[in-house]
């Protein structure tokens, strides 16, 4: 299921993506990618969510196709789009939230995700909104976005209790 939803990213960014201005977007694809493997890295031992990968590959394999492929790829598409009122990105915010969460819903039903440590669906379309908006904040204001991107990350870890852990 995490590779059909892989392709049909990319099929839907064939459709309909703006090919010609990809580079414009390409920090924020940077900044999701880099989101996404900074967060597995963070909580690798105290996941808020986890994937049941396919058959073809293991858990960390579905992480990487997400964070390098899918999650870029779908960033692409929501900034290649994004309109110019500000009325207009509050809807389109809702609906790129509304599309996600559609379709991890359609991942729980299928037991393709599940949440642990105190996470919940619910929290999942709160979070969408709020990563919907700073990757908008992203392609405008990067240093904005940074900054609040570590006031997210400060919160989630001392709200989940995310532990820490020293290597020795």
């Amino acid at each position: 299921m995490h590779v059909a939803i892989a392709i049909l990213t990319i099929l839907a960014s064939f459709k309909w993506g703006n090919w010609r201005t990809w580079r414009d977007y390409h920090a924020s694809m940077l900044f999701i990618a880099t989101g996404g493997l900074l967060y597995e890295y963070i909580v690798k031992d105290f996941t808020l969510w986890k994937f049941k990968p396919d058959l073809l590959y293991g858990h960390d394999m579905t992480v990487i196709v997400y964070a390098l492929i899918t999650m870029p790829v779908s960033i692409f598409l929501y900034l290649s789009h994004f309109p110019e009122r500000w009325f207009h990105r509050l809807i389109y915010i809702f609906l790129w939230s509304g599309i996600y969460i559609t379709v991890e819903w359609i991942l729980f039903v299928f037991g393709r995700i599940f949440y642990q440590n105190g996470w919940q669906f619910s929290y999942s379309f709160l979070f969408d909104l709020v990563m919907f908006s700073v990757i908008a904040l992203h392609h405008y204001y990067p240093f904005r976005a940074y900054l609040i991107s570590l006031f997210i990350i400060f919160f989630l870890i001392s709200y989940f209790q995310v532990p820490f852990t020293v290597s020795k």
